[in-house]
């Protein structure tokens, strides 16, 4: 059974772009990544992207968990572990 959801890009129909003001920007960035995680997207640039391209995403994103989620959430919301205990 699949446990990840990308259902936000399926149906928003409101304004991307970046710049506007807050919220059509958490907006767009959903929107942004949703698509760029697409498997078929994926397929097509992985293999494209320099050693130092992979590094900055895997960086940025590692970062971004570490700031903004607690252990708690990151096993549960990132890992998908359903009963994570210290």
């Amino acid at each position: 059974m699949a446990t990840h959801t990308h259902d936000f890009v399926e149906t928003y129909d409101g304004l991307v772009g970046f710049g506007f003001n807050r919220e059509t920007d958490e907006k767009t960035v959903i929107h942004y990544l949703q698509k760029f995680a697409d498997d078929a997207l994926m397929a097509a640039i992985i293999g494209r992207m320099k050693d130092e391209e992979l590094e900055e995403v895997f960086e940025m994103i590692s970062r971004l968990l570490k700031n903004h989620l607690t252990e708690d959430e990151y096993h549960r919301l990132f890992l998908k572990e359903e009963d994570h205990h210290h």
